[in-house]
């Protein structure tokens, strides 16, 4: 059997369509209540969660395969996985957004940058050789410049209505994001030829 991590939410609806599209019978996700594990044909077991613990339970070898935005594999240090395929859904950016004035603005100390994603954050200013004062922020990030707390922020960019709403604008896209499908790296030597199936069938589902 192959057992499969899956985030709630969006990317469950969207993946749960993309694996109809292979051919898998998805009956059971379409027709659960509160179940957190299903089984599907083809010897399928899928288990449902938040996307950093489907990030969890592939390292600790309880899953075989994860379903997981691009987004959760960035922020997190764990990388003993193969990245298999990209979706191609769930797709929208990581961005740096602030005032149309940012760029131009003079600071005379270290910006001030609010986030969800601190690592993704730290990350793209190091590669900018800036020092920065991150700002942790779990609820609406946007909320940060409006209320002075922070001089920008780094966020996950989809339509851009939020932004525009409060008066900030995207100053520079960081990286793309969308679902990825990675694989436990012993459970890719064991159970392969299985796992190649599934990339096949859902590439072929990806051009048809």
């Amino acid at each position: 059997m192959i057992r499969i991590a899956m985030t709630k939410g969006r990317i469950q609806k969207q993946v749960t369509i993309l694996l109809e599209q292979a051919g898998f019978d998805m009956t059971a996700v379409r027709e659960m209540g509160r179940e957190l594990v299903v089984t599907i044909p083809d010897d399928l077991e899928i288990i449902f969660g938040k996307a950093n613990d489907v990030i969890t339970f592939l390292e600790h070898g309880i899953v075989d395969i994860g379903f997981v935005g691009k987004d959760t594999l960035d922020e997190n240090d764990f990388d003993d996985y193969y990245e298999l395929l990209d979706l191609k859904v769930g797709q929208c950016i990581f961005a740096l957004a602030s005032y149309p004035d940012f760029l131009n603005k003079k600071f005379h100390s270290r910006k001030r940058i609010a986030s969800k994603y601190p690592r993704i954050t730290k990350n793209y200013f190091a590669q900018k050789q800036e020092d920065i004062e991150i700002i942790k922020l779990e609820g609406s990030v946007e909320l940060g410049p409006v209320v002075g707390l922070a001089d920008a922020i780094v966020d996950i960019v989809e339509t851009g209505n939020t932004l525009s709403a409060n008066g900030l604008e995207v100053i520079e896209k960081i990286s793309d994001i969308s679902t990825r499908m990675i694989v436990n790296k012993a459970s890719f030597k064991f159970k392969k030829d299985k796992i190649i199936e599934m990339v096949e069938r859902l590439e072929n589902a990806q051009t048809n």
